[in-house]
């Protein structure tokens, strides 16, 4: 009997683009302008891992002579990507707040270097390309990955400094609509997952 590789399990690893940016093929590690979430990628991660939440909202008919619906249709559909990034370094906070570079001042003569960013986001809400990638569900050694071509940080992190455990920020990346999708099904990109070996 061939191994379950549908059942999957351990998290994945999360990157950002700006919008616009290629996705790398399977099996080909992502290069700038793609940057990590997380200093180390997963292993930033709090062990509750990555979720990927499909969301919508169905309306439905009951006619005055039925006690049942009998028609449905889906009125709004979303896609949300969360995580909870144990990474407190000013390049990966500052995702949170709207994804500005730390301002990065030298050490001089009595004077220590450091790094500063703003606490506020302002109205603009800046926008990624995103790329989760873990295993396939057909193989050892397979590898998948959700495409998602526009989205934005929504959530509202609130850190927590504590005796004896690690500081999260908690993240959650709500799709947009993409106008260049390929078809109506792929508004929020798409799951690409291996399948078969590579051709010699």
């Amino acid at each position: 009997m061939p191994a379950p590789y549908e059942i999957l399990a351990g998290p994945l690893d999360l990157w950002l683009a700006p919008v616009g940016t290629a996705f790398p093929a399977i099996g080909v590690a992502p290069a700038g302008p793609w940057a990590t979430v997380g200093t180390a990628g997963k292993r930033n991660y709090a062990d509750d891992g990555l979720a990927v939440q499909h969301t919508q909202k169905i309306d439905t008919a009951t006619p005055a002579g039925a006690i049942a619906p009998v028609k449905a249709w889906r009125t709004e559909e979303g896609l949300i990507v969360t995580v909870t990034m144990w990474d407190m370094s000013l390049e990966h906070y500052t995702i949170a707040l709207g994804g500005a570079a730390p301002t990065t001042v030298a050490a001089a003569a009595g004077t220590p270097g450091t790094k500063k960013i703003g606490l506020s986001r302002g109205p603009d809400v800046v926008t990624y390309a995103l790329l989760a990638r873990g295993n396939s569900a057909y193989g050892d050694n397979y590898k998948g990955q959700y495409e998602v071509p526009v989205c934005f940080q929504n959530a509202s992190p609130k850190p927590v400094f504590a005796k004896g455990k690690p500081s999260g920020l908690e993240l959650e990346f709500m799709a947009l609509e993409s106008s260049a999708a390929a078809s109506e099904l792929e508004r929020f990109g798409h799951l690409i997952m291996q399948h078969q070996a590579a051709l010699p």
